[in-house]
């Protein structure tokens, strides 16, 4: 394995941490700080997925970063929806959706060293 660099590096660890900070708001969100039914719901379930790739992101597997960037399209989703709801909602959604596009720059700076030549660039 090839050393990263700096840059590379630093990617890293923003994506991590923007990982574990959105694991922690979409918990935080239906648990505590603006639940559906007061108390929390069952919507806080949807941190769990969120735990599926964590280990390959903790150790820089660029296939789990790839998985990573697929399965935060949802969040993304989410976020968009719910930004049109009232406003506590709003302000949570509004914080989804950076941290979401905080994980996508990062992973994105991270993986690019990665990323091999086409084959037909090279001809």
């Amino acid at each position: 394995m090839t050393p990263l660099s700096v840059r590379q590096r630093l990617g890293w660890h923003i994506a991590r941490s923007a990982w574990m900070a959105l694991f922690v708001l979409c918990l935080a969100w239906e648990l505590v700080l603006a639940p559906i039914r007061p108390g929390g719901s069952w919507l806080a379930l949807k941190a769990l997925p969120l735990l599926l790739p964590l280990l390959g992101l903790w150790r820089g597997n660029p296939k789990s970063f790839q998985w990573a960037l697929l399965l935060v399209l949802f969040y993304l989703m989410e976020g968009l929806v719910r930004v049109f709801e009232p406003m506590p909602f709003r302000v949570l959604a509004l914080t989804e959706l950076a941290l979401v596009a905080v994980f996508v720059a990062a992973a994105v700076v991270y993986l690019r060293p990665f990323k091999r030549p086409s084959p037909a660039r090279s001809a």
